[in-house]
């Protein structure tokens, strides 16, 4: 590699980042490029002035199984903004009947704590923990409404608030054989992979901010306010990205990663199938302090919230799949998902704090056979472009995991 060898990253979301800082570390020269006034994407923390805080635009879930993520963290040497959970707990409230669980896995891949009810999803046999390896087995085509019974209690508390939550899709529409995978590769691999890794402040400052210090330090440029408009290419390569007010050329040893969102890369690159299809995201948060909180999450079944978070000074939900409840008005979103968090957390009858309701109706493609056919690879007709982003085809759904390993991946196509 030529010292003058130069990587055009577009797009500052962890995707971008996780791409920039490999190959920076591998000896390219880096410009990132950013369309926003700042980096993270949909990964990222910000003052609310409605709330006189800072809050996050989303709420994420890393484990120490997230391979990806676990090694973009040590890179960027952020593992001291995390409190790494030395156990597997992940607590759950039924609403409606007010049950209360904790799902534990022992640590070792062999899964005796499926013989423990304690352990277990509350009302679940042994043998419904079977149904993901059906699930793993089903065909391309079938959905999880094909392949598991709707009326079990495993139904309802286990395989589908985890298929809206990690596939942002409903399961009358989601792929099974994804939400097979996922299972096998997070609880499959036991409790050790399973350990939640919690943000001492927020994402920004965990997984964004230290990645853009260290391209800062080690030389990179970085652009704001830079959306890219056209590209233009010449045989089987890319020779110029058009900014608008801007022009940059690519040199013949220069390299391009396009991590940008897939409807902007399905108009930048002609005939690219990408996904077209998308499911929405609703968040909440709540002006609270609550000392000392016995969990920092709860899953909650039976809600419109699905899950609750408690970070210093914020409580906040997160609604997958959102199209039922996304075009309510926030105020009374707010008000729903706030009965919501009061009964998970047992608070009484406490008056709704300050809140404010963040609905994203594009979070991320939609999990669905047809779509997961359309999640196109790294690689592209142009030789020195290689695309990145969670909705190529990593083989995980729209994730933090998902999108780091999208980053990697096109690393490793131009060269690390």
């Amino acid at each position: 590699m030529a010292s003058s060898d130069r990587v055009h990253v577009v797009g500052a979301g962890l995707a971008g980042l996780a791409a920039a800082t490999r190959l920076l570390r591998a000896g390219w020269q880096v410009t990132l490029y950013e369309a926003a006034q700042q980096a993270g994407g949909r990964c990222r923390s910000y003052e609310d002035t409605e709330l006189g805080c800072r809050i996050d635009n989303g709420n994420h879930l890393v484990v120490s199984g997230n391979l990806a993520a676990m090694a973009y963290i040590s890179e960027i040497g952020a593992q001291a903004t995390f409190t790494n959970q030395d156990k597997a707990i992940f607590p759950f409230v039924d609403l409606a009947t007010s049950e209360r669980w904790e799902v534990r896995p022992t640590e070792g891949q062999i899964p005796w704590w499926l013989l423990v009810p304690s352990r277990r999803v509350k009302g679940t046999s042994l043998l419904d923990y079977l149904d993901a390896e059906r699930l793993a087995r089903a065909s391309e085509n079938a959905v999880v409404t094909d392949i598991l019974d709707t009326s079990k209690v495993a139904y309802r508390r286990l395989w589908a608030p985890l298929c809206v939550a990690a596939l942002n899709t409903e399961p009358e529409r989601a792929s099974a054989k994804l939400l097979g995978r996922l299972f096998r590769d997070t609880f499959g691999q036991g409790g050790a992979s399973l350990h939640p890794l919690i943000p001492h402040q927020g994402l920004s400052e965990s997984l964004v901010d230290p990645a853009l210090k260290q391209l800062q330090e080690k030389g990179a440029e970085i652009l704001f306010g830079h959306r890219l408009r056209a590209i233009t290419s010449a045989d089987d390569r890319v020779t110029e990205l058009d900014f608008g007010k801007t022009q940059i050329a690519v040199g013949p040893d220069d390299a391009v990663v396009l991590a940008v969102t897939a409807p902007v890369a399905a108009d930048l690159i002609p005939n690219l199938s990408a996904p077209d299809a998308f499911r929405g995201i609703v968040n909440a948060h709540f002006k609270m302090d609550i000392p000392s909180p016995a969990h920092h999450f709860l899953g909650v079944v039976g809600g419109i919230a699905e899950w609750v978070f408690v970070k210093p000074g914020i409580v906040s939900t997160t609604t997958s799949a959102a199209e039922p409840y996304i075009d309510l008005p926030a105020e009374e979103l707010a008000r729903r998902l706030w009965a919501d968090v009061a009964k998970a957390l047992d608070l009484g009858d406490v008056a709704m704090p300050a809140s404010r309701v963040v609905k994203e109706k594009r979070a991320t493609f939609a999990a669905t056979p047809d779509q997961l056919r359309r999640r196109p690879g790294a690689k592209t007709s142009w030789r020195n472009l290689v695309l990145a982003g969670d909705w190529t085809d990593t083989g995980w759904p729209a994730t933090i995991e998902g999108a780091i390993q999208s980053g990697f991946t096109a690393a490793a196509v131009i060269g690390v």
